[in-house]
């Protein structure tokens, strides 16, 4: 064993391998892309012997693959973020009903704020839906154990069993001892057993569905009594001992429990400094949220009055403890996100649940000082810092190039989740909608059936064309939806952490496949109008933009440029301030962080106006603001004089 300092998503890709997982699948999104990242490195290096790691084309497909290695007996382990679990959903729900044989967990990380996601769905509400066990840790340690539990858990009841961690646990840091080797648990010698139970006929679903019920009661059961997991569960009191049982209850769930903890012993340091005495409460902190361990519920409310219920994101403990109440006729109230006692939205934070549960014991004095403690953002506000697309994105050549093709012609360009959502920012201005990952292709053809009149495009990073675009360019040409599909092919996923997909050929297991070509599939389906873009070249992807454009009947342009992330910088680009008019085109156009103004500059041309410049630290000298520039006044240093220039540029 050794003691390593770990993010979060990596200790639980060592408890994974600890617990003897032998197949990895799933697909990047943030805050879960680490986790297979961990395991792919440790495989590579020889410490993770025996496991299958792969970025699949999706969720869907990843799952689906995981069923196959599970009714075989491996152990196997499903990552993705929250929104990811909807595109898996088919599957999980009939998984559930067929059952596995190898422990099957699913991670999938959800991300209250939304930090980097387009919703703040709660995978615990999805867990109920589909009937599945779910844990909830509060601290990465927390995580790392439940992580193996779930295995367990997973093999004995033959259900899929979720692990929701949310951001703050997943990017949380601390150290772990880990094994320095790993060896996957071997597939049992019987493998995969023929059996009607693995073929999902409506009357065997409707036996599995009564054999679901039954064991959810059962694991709740296990949750409120067996020590593996009623220790995820735990219920401690304080405050005044000497004031007999608590009428005051806190809950807590995820990482909100680590923050009332914290707020617990801040309240009660604050309240001994001024000679004040906390009231008694007992603290529950549930780690095993679905199914409902109510058999602790009972112990917990005993002689409560008033529950205060503190959690991220949706009122789940809070609704199961109402029930509870209604089941029990408790007399305790319960407060939290349904009467304003809670966030309704959003992450929790140490300073807001200091401050609310100072209020529900009835002692805000007691944690009043100078300064507030909760954060008022009306009082400090901090300095806004909108997304932008990074200097030299080749996305912005694109969005720039459509736009100029398509001149006062009336269209409705819709858009796509990844970093070129960030085109409906100005003055790009290129994207109208964005719903969910491949929504952009079909939602296209809606509007070409509703509005003919207007010119329809739809804009697609390359590697979600290969996860959830492939049925909208289908669905385009069996109905002749007259579309432009904009392929904007950076080559990497890069939003999640440049993670590799079908086109690049790059496989987590070692070896390099020949890449899918984007073209000869659009080929295959039926795209007649297919051509190609340079999006750095403004002048050769107008003209090719304008070519897609005018085409009837689905068209594709692929925009073909890679990531700035991937490639090394060039020289970055300078002003002549002899020849810079002050006109603000560079910035105005195509809004590239790498340009700045100067109001206080001056030149011959444009004396009072102030002149551009380029922030050299920015810059990659990618050359699209000189095509922009109407004035010749940028330019890109070529290779033999960029050498004894680069000096001014540092």
């Amino acid at each position: 064993m050794t003691k390593k300092l770990l993010m979060g998503n990596e200790a639980f890709a060592h408890a994974a391998l600890e617990a003897g997982v032998r197949v990895v699948a799933g697909y990047p999104g943030t805050p879960s892309s680490e986790l297979i990242e961990t395991v792919a490195k440790l495989h590579a290096s020889g410490a993770a012997r025996g496991v299958h790691v792969e970025w699949s084309t999706n969720e869907k497909s990843a799952l689906e693959l995981l069923a196959g290695a599970s009714y075989a007996g491996a152990r196997c382990l499903f990552t993705c973020k929250q929104v990811g679990l909807n595109v898996a959903s088919d599957p999980l729900v009939s998984l559930n009903y067929v059952g596995v044989k190898g422990g099957t967990v699913l991670f999938v990380a959800d991300d209250p704020g939304p930090i980097s996601s387009q919703t703040e769905q709660d995978t615990r509400r999805f867990a109920a839906f589909a009937k599945m066990p779910v844990l909830d840790p509060s601290t990465p340690d927390e995580g790392f154990a439940m992580m193996q539990a779930a295995f367990d858990l997973s093999e004995r009841y033959r259900t899929p069993v979720i692990v929701r961690p949310t951001t703050r646990i997943n990017h949380a840091s601390t150290f772990f001892d880990v094994a320095d080797a790993t060896d996957a648990r071997p597939v049992p010698e019987e493998g995969f057993e023929r059996d009607p139970k693995w073929i999902i006929f409506p009357r065997r679903a409707y036996q599995a569905h009564g054999e679901i019920n039954e064991r959810l009661a059962q694991i709740a059961h296990d949750f409120a009594h067996e020590p593996a997991f009623a220790a995820f569960n735990p219920v401690v009191e304080g405050g005044a001992t000497d004031e007999g049982a608590p009428r005051l209850g806190i809950v807590a769930g995820g990482v909100s429990a680590a923050y009332a903890r914290e707020a617990l012993r801040m309240v009660e340091a604050r309240a001994a400094e001024r000679g004040v005495q906390v009231p008694a409460y007992r603290f529950w902190q549930v780690g095993t949220p679905y199914p409902f361990p109510e058999e602790t519920a009972v112990r917990f409310a005993e002689g409560l009055e008033q529950v205060l219920v503190l959690e991220e994101l949706d009122h789940v403990l809070e609704d199961e403890l109402l029930k509870h109440a209604g089941r029990a006729h408790a007399p305790y109230q319960v407060k939290g996100k349904l009467t304003g006692d809670a966030r309704d939205r959003g992450e929790n934070d140490v300073d807001d649940v200091v401050a609310r549960i100072a209020r529900f014991l009835g002692m805000p004095e007691a944690v009043a000082a100078d300064e507030p403690l909760a954060y008022d953002a009306a009082d400090d506000p901090l300095p806004v810092r909108p997304p932008v697309l990074c200097a030299g994105c080749p996305h912005r050549g694109s969005f720039y190039a459509v736009k100029r093709a398509l001149g006062k012609a009336p269209a409705v360009l819709c858009g796509d989740i990844g970093c070129y959502t960030l085109g409906n920012a100005m003055p790009l201005d290129a994207v109208d909608t964005c719903l969910c990952m491949g929504a952009g292709i079909t939602m296209a053809q809606g509007f070409a059936v509703a509005e003919p009149h207007k010119k329809h495009v739809a804009f697609v990073g390359d590697s979600t064309f290969f996860a959830s675009g492939l049925p909208g360019i289908v669905n385009a040409v069996y109905n002749g939806h007259d579309i432009t599909v904009c392929v904007l092919d950076n080559a990497t996923t890069a939003m999640t952490g440049s993670q590799p997909h079908p086109g690049t050929g790059v496989t987590l297991m070692g070896p390099k496949r020949e890449p899918i070509s984007i073209e000869r599939v659009l080929e295959a389906v039926g795209f007649d109008c297919i051509v190609h873009a340079d999006p750095l070249d403004l002048e050769g992807s107008v003209s090719a933009a304008k070519e897609a454009l005018d085409y009837e009947g689905p068209s594709a342009i692929l925009f073909e440029s890679p990531c700035v992330q991937l490639v090394k910088p060039g020289a970055p680009a300078t002003v002549d301030a002899d020849a810079c008019t002050g006109c603000k085109k560079c910035i105005t156009e195509i809004g590239c962080p790498g340009i700045g103004f100067d109001a206080d500059a001056r030149g011959p041309k444009s004396r009072e106006r102030g002149q551009a410049f380029v922030d050299a630290s920015l810059c990659n000298g990618c050359g699209l603001c000189t095509q922009v520039c109407p004035f010749d006044a940028l330019g890109v240093p070529t290779a033999e004089n960029s050498s004894s220039e680069g000096g001014s540029h540092a």
